[in-house]
């Protein structure tokens, strides 16, 4: 028997059977991936983000799969996706918040046209989606959230100058959400990935440590739903470590930063 603070925080999930799950951003990366992985497994499975062409080359004419293109980032489009699905689906059992914007630069490189359609793909699209899927989620009485954060919103580490701060606020927004959520039955997945192989991460120009694919990062991810993980955070021997600088003085902190990260 387990002791009390060894059980899982969340419901653990293991049979993707007559599961619907919604990933936003589906369309490359962790939520293309996801989607192919939970199509396998038998889940019927939404496709969402603006590129219709992507979602139906990852839907692959898959008989459990619905694509369903809109701009996550425009308010008044999550009431019409909603709409329409809940034409089709009798429940949404999982809603997978993927979609992200980033690009690298110092804090003296940040346009602040470029920072507000970040933040608002990162952090205000989420909200978006809370808004519209929770009602009903909370009115099934069953459900589960998962937003895809990143060790990036563990530290303030250069060349994250907008990406890492929309990521710091996600960790606290999916931490305060299974506070709330929890004693009403949702699941809430807090997924913090390193550095994964994606059009995303394409862009720096320095060599990524314990690099993952989107496949490992999709298996990782459900492992940790199987698991009723709430934080699901990976590589390990990369992430324990930004794990342990977190728990620095800000002195050392930033001795170890200029170090490893601007050196």
């Amino acid at each position: 028997m387990r002791l009390p603070f060894l059980q899982p925080l969340n419901k653990p999930i293991r049979d993707w059977h007559d599961q619907t799950i919604w990933i936003i951003g589906a369309s490359s990366g962790i939520g293309a991936a996801l989607a192919k992985s939970l199509l396998k497994l038998g889940a019927h499975v939404i496709l969402s983000a603006r590129r219709q062409h992507h979602l139906d080359l990852v839907a692959n004419d898959h008989p459990h799969a619905h694509v369903l293109a809109f701009d996550v980032a425009d308010q008044n489009s999550w009431s019409e996706a909603q709409s329409l699905l809940r034409k089709k689906y009798s429940k949404i059992d999982l809603v997978i918040f993927c979609a992200a914007k980033y690009q690298p630069e110092r804090s003296w490189e940040v346009n602040a046209n470029d920072a507000a359609d970040t933040l608002k793909i990162n952090l205000a699209s989420v909200y978006h989606g809370l808004g519209t899927v929770l009602p009903n989620m909370l009115q099934q009485g069953k459900g589960g959230i998962a937003i895809l954060a990143s060790v990036a919103g563990y530290l303030g580490l250069p060349n994250a100058s907008v990406y890492g701060p929309s990521k710091a606020a996600l960790i606290n927004l999916t931490e305060l959400l299974y506070s709330d959520l929890h004693e009403k039955n949702i699941n809430v997945y807090l997924v913090n990935p390193g550095f994964v192989s994606t059009e995303l991460t394409s862009k720096n120009d320095f060599t990524m440590p314990a690099l993952q694919t989107p496949e490992q990062a999709s298996q990782a991810i459900l492992d940790g739903i199987a698991n009723g993980d709430f934080e699901i955070h990976f590589p390990k021997r990369f992430t324990m470590g930004l794990k342990l600088m977190q728990m620095l003085p800000y002195r050392l902190r930033f001795a170890l930063i200029r170090r490893f990260v601007i050196a």
